[in-house]
């Protein structure tokens, strides 16, 4: 079997937000920025890696939400519990202190962690968490 990661999806509240930490902040470019009715779906990633991708899309379009559900995905975001991605860099410090400089939200400072891999931690615009890892 022959498969591979095409894209993850995380939400988004804030296009313009969104843009300015993904595109301007971690340097992604962006693939597509789709508008229908008012929503913005946009496509990111990393510009060495055409075939792995990150969909930012408006929660509120996820079809078959019931208003409680669409209430709680709102309330899990703005508590920052809703979504996640795990990136990867060759230098943690580094980006992380790109990022810290670019006024992004730091939940964890880089650190060696017990588990073997050293990373850091920050929330996007719309409260998703972003770890970044270092690779070596």
């Amino acid at each position: 079997m022959d498969i591979t990661i095409n894209a993850s999806f995380l939400p988004q509240d804030d296009p313009a937000a969104a843009l300015a930490f993904y595109r301007d902040l971690l340097g992604f470019e962006v693939r597509k920025d789709v508008g229908y009715n008012g929503m913005h779906w946009i496509t990111v990633g990393p510009v060495d890696q055409p075939d792995t991708a990150i969909v930012l899309y408006p929660p509120a379009a996820t079809p078959g939400l019931t208003e409680d559900e669409r209430r709680t995905v709102t309330e899990m975001m703005a508590k920052g519990t809703y979504g996640s991605i795990l990136l990867a860099t060759k230098d943690v410090d580094d980006a992380f202190e790109k990022l810290q400089a670019g006024s992004a939200e730091v939940v964890q400072e880089p650190a060696d962690q017990p588990y073997g891999v050293r990373d850091c931690a920050f929330r996007d615009p719309a409260g998703n968490l972003v770890r970044i890892q270092e690779v070596r």
